[in-house]
């Protein structure tokens, strides 16, 4: 717990020594939510096939230039090898220095450069996102509601296709993809956005799935139960391949979009169009029937292979240990389309803290927010948060309760929200960063009575991958069955003042007036 609190001690150092709160001070204080995306709605009902009308930036490099400016990323002029220490120089890079990565020389692939460790943390995700940390999980809620269709552009020159390789060309060697954990069965391509379409309705689904390279030709393709699946089933029972396109590096809004769970029939790529304030730019694929984005680094076009599956694993996941070796589909790869001078996104998975944690984690903290809105007629619930230490399974609420029970009424529906992989919620009051273990811990201990405050649920279905929780007889991995539990570490509740005020924090006197700034050295950094 000391080393989690000097990171979080050190995160917070770094922030503020890298200038972000100067470039964000710089942005509208509304993130321009209201003046951007809000005006945009109109485009909601765009046509597919029209000339796409979109001005605004749709690539990564954007995103990159912006964390570049903002001090959050540090680029390795020096040359990495991809199977030997990139994986461990992208996730020291963050855990020493709370910084992304650009690799600008990769042994073995000259015209590549690589980023890593890019979503890490709520202050990136807002960069990317042109939202202000603070307003980032209503914004992101407002925008959801209100996706926008994706649109075919026409004419030549999208820069995903500047470069074209199909047949024999067409090689997933030729792609820097990285050994990651110390035991990971081989270089996986993590951050891939298959995009899959209905053979039915021609409804389009977009979702991430890690992808091991077996051969130039081949990679795995796993497929969890959930809405891909379901459409490479419908594929199967025509006695047909799967067609698909596999999209690495986009837009932050895109690649949140396909992180992003939605009901089954909706467009992520709609989502995406949402999030922008505008329609995604949208191509052919060469050899399957697909659009992919116009933008992206790279694309990966093929099928999966019906019949035929292969062993595939071991890989560091996101609760921070390891998913077993087990058979998966496999992809062959019919088409390889990328920039001239592409840039890898290798998405780190594995030990915490990485982008699978922090992507993740920040859908749980908007759906949660949006779910807990409706409990009790609405709470007043100040922020949500999975912190990335706790692999996805670690939820953290910050609310100021009005009534006694009503925070365990918030942790209760916390963990019964709109995703499985919460399993410790932990509420804490408005007087509380949720982001800082150090001031969780200590509402913990001071706040907190075990008899009447901490409550288990025993006997209910678990994150796939947690480990701990045992495997229902005769089920499969997706079975899991444990117990969730919570702890409610807030002050009495409004209803009782005189209570509340005996658990108030003994701050140092004008604490929120005294700005350290102004009494500091010019010649010390902070």
């Amino acid at each position: 717990m000391q080393n989690e609190e000097n990171q979080n001690l050190k995160d917070n150092r770094m922030a503020k020594r890298d200038g972000l709160r100067g470039f964000i001070g710089g942005m509208n204080k509304s993130g321009e939510i209201q003046t951007r995306d809000l005006s945009k709605r109109k485009n909601r009902g765009a046509p597919k096939s029209s000339l796409t009308r979109n001005t605004r930036d749709q690539s990564i490099r954007g995103y990159l230039s912006k964390l570049e400016r903002a001090g959050e990323i540090v680029c390795i002029e020096k040359e990495v090898d991809p199977q030997e220490n990139m994986g461990a120089i992208q996730w020291r890079a963050y855990d020493e220095l709370g910084k992304a990565t650009r690799f600008k020389k990769i042994k073995g692939f000259p015209s590549w450069q690589a980023c890593s460790q890019i979503f890490t943390d709520r202050n990136k995700w807002a960069l990317g996102l042109n939202l202000t940390p603070e307003e980032i999980l209503q914004a992101m809620s407002k925008k959801l509601k209100n996706p926008i269709e994706p649109e075919l552009t026409s004419g030549p020159g999208s820069p995903c296709k500047e470069v074209i390789k199909t047949g024999d060309e067409a090689s997933l060697l030729d792609i820097p993809a990285v050994i990651q954990s110390e035991r990971d069965g081989g270089a996986f391509i993590s951050a891939g956005m298959a995009i899959l379409k209905d053979p039915d309705t021609g409804l389009r689904n977009v979702s991430i799935h890690r992808m091991q390279v077996f051969d130039a030709k081949h990679s795995g393709f796993i497929l969890l139960p959930r809405q891909a699946r379901r459409i490479h089933e419908k594929y199967l029972k025509r006695g047909e391949n799967t067609p698909v396109a596999v999209v690495v590096g986009a837009h932050p809004a895109i690649f949140f979009g396909s992180a992003y769970t939605t009901s089954f029939g909706v467009d992520e790529l709609s989502v995406a169009g949402g999030i922008l304030g505008e329609p995604v730019r949208m191509v052919r694929a060469e050899t399957v029937d697909v659009e992919v984005p116009a933008d992206a680094e790279l694309i990966l076009e093929g099928e999966i292979l019906i019949g035929e599956q292969r062993y595939e694993g071991p890989y560091g996941e996101v609760p921070g240990t390891y998913a077993e070796a087990e058979d998966a589909e496999v992809f062959r790869v019919t088409a390889i389309t990328h920039r001239k001078d592409p840039i890898y996104y290798s998405l780190h998975s594995g030990l915490p803290t990485t982008c699978a944690q922090a992507t993740t984690g920040f859908g749980i903290e908007i759906a949660t927010m949006e779910h807990l809105s409706k409990v009790e007629g609405g709470m007043d619930i100040h922020d949500v948060r999975v912190l990335p230490t706790g692999g996805l399974m670690l939820l953290i609420i910050k609310l100021t309760p009005k009534v006694e029970g009503q925070a365990k009424t918030a942790l209760m529906a916390a963990l019964s929200g709109p995703y499985l992989h919460p399993k410790l919620a932990i509420a804490v009051d408005d007087d509380i960063d949720a982001s800082d273990l150090r001031q969780i811990m200590w509402s913990m201990t001071t706040r907190v009575h075990a008899e009447r405050d901490i409550g288990m649920i025993n006997n209910t279905r678990t994150f796939a991958l947690d480990k701990i929780s045992p495997i229902a007889e005769g089920g499969g991995q997706f079975e899991r069955v444990g117990t969730k539990w919570f702890i409610d570490a807030t002050k009495p509740a409004l209803s009782h003042p005189e209570k509340r005020a005996n658990f108030d924090r003994a701050n140092p006197k004008n604490f929120s007036s005294t700005n350290l700034h102004d009494f500091l050295p010019k010649d010390v950094l902070f």
